[in-house]
């Protein structure tokens, strides 16, 4: 694959970076599950990076030959990669839920999915048909011993994480009834004041409606519940991410309304009938993480939409989130074909930083990050707190929108950046950042993630060195296949082999 590296915007590549046909063909499924030591690899796997890296994301893009009409409808699949001793092993597996089990026996498509695939047959299969299925193809966590595979529109699914064995769903010893949702973007506190400075995991779910409910999950490090407390926010609320400080919890609500009736009579999927609503503001919800706290707090701030949140963290009477803000939602339109997208005629993700003064209700904002850019990572022990460092996904090209080519590391007490591209012919995926063991200084690690390289139609295992993009990847790790472009992941430092 050819590589470019650039350092404050100096560019190797011609100004369109890719072309679609080549970025097609990171959405082609992977039905075939793997089990393989890596010996494929350009430089050298650090022997200090010791772990586990696990991704999730939409592995089946069709149910025999019957093509799903968005990624995010797409079954859940594991990809694991597991690091010890300078070397790497690679494992992937279908998490088997029900209806994934019921599909594959049938040969087809029988469920509808909430971005808009349909069963074959037309309005009168589908219409008055509100079973959803649990696809569990968002997150994928390692906590309290256990490895969950998340969608945050359901419980989750448990798997064995040495061999991505499905074992069944988790309800967190009763918690969570059958079907309850859990979210699949649970934030890791590093240092929580309830439980005299031990870790743990935060997470949300929501129960939309005329109004909506918001309920706070936080689990201990052996994965108990030992606080949840729910809160109603008015009106109608799609909620994707959150951020979390050591007091608050924070919501952006994006202004959108859900017309339900195209869904009920066959016509669309749920997703499609939320309809973004640009003349109404973007509310932001802050909830204490203390359950005695009932009261919630809102301010209201300029329009737009927010899927992910890189973090936050509190300084006197403020609240600091850093977001990546769309101008509007891209909508999903029931005879469109997402593998034909015009990234031209879109405006990019752009990353913000919100101030809220929560004594005086008022906020501001300013533009961090201008570039295109989305799925953000940085140190987990900075999460919550005040961090100088932060890593993302972004386009090759300074402006304008265009499918994701590069990592960008970004240096917010300096202004720095650095850029480290795989176009014209690579696509990268989520970073994410490893710390190294024992490191003294903020950005000493590396970033690792997938890249797909439409060249030769594989994947990538990309080490880059965290504190210096300007280098050449560290390892980059050639896989015997591609893997779908994925959505989230994380790394534990136990090697599951």
């Amino acid at each position: 694959m050819q590589t470019f590296q650039l350092h404050k915007g100096v560019s190797t590549v011609s100004e369109k970076s890719y072309t679609r046909e080549d970025w097609q063909g990171g959405y082609e499924s992977l039905k075939q599950e793997f089990d393989y030591w890596i010996d494929d690899v350009e430089g050298e796997i650090p022997q200090e990076l010791h772990g586990t890296l696990f991704r999730n994301g939409p592995g089946l893009l069709d149910v025999n030959g019957q093509r799903i009409h968005h990624p995010f409808d797409g079954d859940g699949m594991i990809s694991r990669i597991s690091f010890s001793n300078g070397r790497a092993h690679f494992r992937n597996r279908f998490v088997r839920t029900a209806a994934y089990l019921e599909e594959q026996k049938a040969g087809k498509i029988l469920y509808r999915g909430v971005f808009g695939t349909q069963k074959p047959g037309g309005l009168l299969a589908n219409a008055f048909d509100f079973k959803l299925k649990n696809i569990a193809n968002t997150n994928v966590i390692y906590w309290g011993g256990k490895l969950l595979a998340l969608w945050e529109a359901a419980d989750p699914y448990r798997l064995d994480p040495y061999t991505l064995e499905t074992l069944g769903k988790e309800h967190f010893n009763g918690v969570l009834s059958e079907g309850e949702a859990f979210g699949a973007h649970p934030r890791f506190d590093p240092s929580c004041a309830q439980d005299g400075g031990a870790p743990c995991l935060v997470n949300f779910s929501t129960k939309p409606g005329l109004s909506t409910t918001i309920t706070i999950f936080e689990l201990n490090t052996e994965g108990k519940v030992v606080r949840q407390h729910a809160h109603n926010v008015p009106g109608f609320a799609f909620i994707h991410d959150f951020a979390i400080t050591p007091n608050y919890c924070i919501f952006f609500q994006n202004p959108v309304s859900f017309n339900p009736i195209p869904f009920v009579v066959g016509m669309r999927g749920a997703g499609e009938c939320i309809k973004f609503q640009p003349h109404q503001p973007t509310r932001i919800v802050i909830i204490s993480r203390n359950p005695k706290q009932k009261g919630v707090q809102i301010i209201e701030t300029h329009s737009g939409f927010v899927f992910h949140h890189t973090n936050a963290f509190e300084v006197g009477n403020e609240v600091v989130v850093d977001s990546i803000c769309y101008e509007s939602l891209p909508e999903v339109e029931p005879e469109s074909d997402f593998r034909k997208v015009d990234f031209d005629a879109l405006k990019p993700g752009q990353m913000w930083r919100f101030h809220l003064n929560l004594k005086q209700n008022t906020i501001s904002r300013d533009l961090l990050e201008p570039r295109c850019c989305e799925f953000p990572t940085m140190h987990p022990q900075k999460v919550g707190r005040p961090y100088r460092y932060f890593y993302i996904g972004a386009a090759h090209a300074k402006s304008g929108n265009a499918p994701l080519q590069a990592f960008l590391k970004v240096d917010l007490e300096s202004g720095e950046r650095q850029l480290w591209s795989a176009a014209p012919r690579g696509f990268v995926s989520e970073p994410v950042f490893v710390p190294r063991p024992n490191s003294q200084s903020e950005d000493d690690g590396w970033v690792l993630a997938l890249v797909y390289d439409s060249q030769y139609h594989r994947s990538d295992v990309v080490i880059l060195d965290a504190k210096d993009f300007d280098k050449e990847p560290i390892a980059r790790l050639h896989l015997k296949h591609h893997v779908p472009y994925g959505l989230h992941g994380n790394f534990t430092s136990e090697c599951f082999l």
